[in-house]
């Protein structure tokens, strides 16, 4: 296999945010930008947006635009010496005053989790490195005891395991960012601290059609309603940050798989994402461990992998891409993971679209691996769904539409092109052996397995399956 199949997500920040940074990140792998709307301006966002367009326009490759939003941060507020030392037995107080604090208090100016205290409640801090106990409480204060302690310095978050918080996942902050986000064209709409289905459904009665939703699971409340969240949404990102302060360390990798799972068998895409190689903020080289992280995320059939802090601020952001990008293609050669993707095999739905694309799968099988799949598709469904069946070959979509080229560039496998308005089934053919052999995807004497629909070019009509051996 010549091409990668699953892709990389990167984070723009101060480190590579210009263009000649953002061109390196797409030649060394990338296909998904990621703008992080906890840091930055607008004006730095749409700079980097239009960077990423021109370069898409200068090299007719497509790529997604992830505008991540902040969602609410539950934080702690300053001290008088900005830290003080924690120690284990110590009597702590969270309240409402706006004073510096010391060793015995500081501020919390979130009332929602005085809202919920249950005495003996265990409160996170500082990434969950300090504990505290829950004694007593009121409207506007919280006593509690440290059960494990250590530095904690101004604004360090809180962190309230195994509570559902009456907040919502959109504070105004995010929402004059979805607005902006919006207007700018960004593809995915990231929503952070989801907690519950209503809040997937609030943010796509404010986005609409516009965007695609991606929906981060970081909390362990959104873990109750899983399945409901992922139908609701768009794509999931298994968020491994804020699942392993909340959650046991030692249940995160059973969950990341069991989230990909579902995404799978929901026909959703899934980026499996944090301290990928974190290593490589200030290392040339990660470490054996996060090669085996990356690599397992793949062997579990994620539809990409992503880069946060590695690229935002780290060092060597070309060096963790192209090494992201090696450990891929090593992981795709392995016989081991096309047993496990040809073994992966997903029951179909009762649709025209789940048959079509199961029986894909069937006829590369009997073809012994024609050089690629070539979907013509409206809205990109198909080709979503075909990326589903994991097929080990690259998918080649044909559509006339940039949204959904760009959309799709966060699938697994795909990779698309624009085509002229065809008008005829009989016209997608010689446009897809065309491109198929301008791409490298396919050489004279090879075959490709082409989808495509009855009415021809309407949406959701996806019905037609054939080959065609390259003269």
């Amino acid at each position: 296999m010549k091409h990668q199949l699953t892709k990389i997500v990167a984070t723009l920040g101060p480190g590579t945010s210009d263009e000649e940074k953002i061109r390196a990140l797409a030649d060394a792998g990338v296909n998904v930008f990621r703008l992080n709307f906890s840091h930055g301006t607008h004006e730095t966002h749409q700079k980097n947006y239009n960077a990423i367009r021109k370069i898409s326009a200068e090299t007719n490759r497509y790529f997604s635009i992830l505008a991540d939003l902040q969602g609410p941060k539950l934080r702690v507020g300053e001290f008088k010496n900005e830290q003080v030392n924690l120690k284990i037995g110590d009597s702590f107080r969270l309240d409402m005053s706006p004073d510096k604090g010391d060793e015995h208090r500081v501020s919390l100016l979130h009332p929602e989790i005085f809202a919920i205290l249950k005495k003996g409640m265990i409160l996170l801090l500082n990434d969950g490195q300090i504990q505290l106990r829950v004694e007593q409480f009121g409207n506007d204060y919280v006593d509690t005891t440290v059960l494990v302690g250590g530095i904690l310095s101004n604004h360090k978050g809180v962190n309230v395991p195994d509570v559902v918080l009456p907040i919502s996942a959109l504070t105004d902050k995010d929402k004059k960012d979805l607005e902006f986000a919006l207007q700018m064209g960004a593809d995915w709409i990231c929503l952070s601290f989801v907690q519950q289905p209503d809040d997937v459904r609030l943010a796509r009665q404010l986005i609409g059609e516009k965007a695609n939703i991606i929906v981060k699971i970081e909390k362990p409340a959104a873990l109750k309603h899983l399945d409901e969240i992922i139908r609701l949404t768009d794509a999931v990102m298994v968020a491994r940050g804020d699942l392993g302060v909340e959650c046991p360390l030692e249940c995160v990798p059973s969950i990341q798989r069991d989230i990909v799972e579902k995404c799978r068998s929901y026909g959703k895409p899934v980026i499996v994402a944090t301290q990928m190689l974190e290593s490589m903020i200030n290392a040339p080289v990660p470490t054996r461990a996060e090669v085996s992280d990356v690599a397992t995320a793949v062997f579990e059939g994620a539809d990409a992998v992503m880069l946060s802090a590695e690229t935002a601020v780290g060092k060597y952001p070309i060096q963790a891409v192209s090494m992201m990008h090696r450990i891929i293609m090593t992981v795709q050669e392995d016989a081991a993971y096309q047993r496990v993707m040809h073994s992966s095999s997903l029951p179909p739905d009762h649709t025209i679209a789940s048959a079509i694309t199961s029986s894909m799968k069937q006829l590369v099988k009997v073809l012994e691996k024609p050089a690629c799949i070539v979907t013509y598709s409206i809205s990109g469904k198909t080709t979503i769904r075909a990326a589903r069946e994991r097929i080990l070959i690259p998918i080649l979509n044909l559509t006339v539409d940039k949204k959904v080229a760009n959309k799709l560039a966060l699938v697994w496998g795909v990779r698309s092109v624009i085509t002229p308005n065809l008008k005829e089934l009989t016209e997608v053919t010689p446009v897809a052996v065309q491109f198929a052999k301008e791409l490298g995807y396919a050489q004279s004497g090879d075959e490709l397995v082409i989808s495509a629909g009855i009415p021809f070019a309407q949406q959701g009509n996806t019905n037609v399956l054939h080959t065609t051996k390259i003269p």
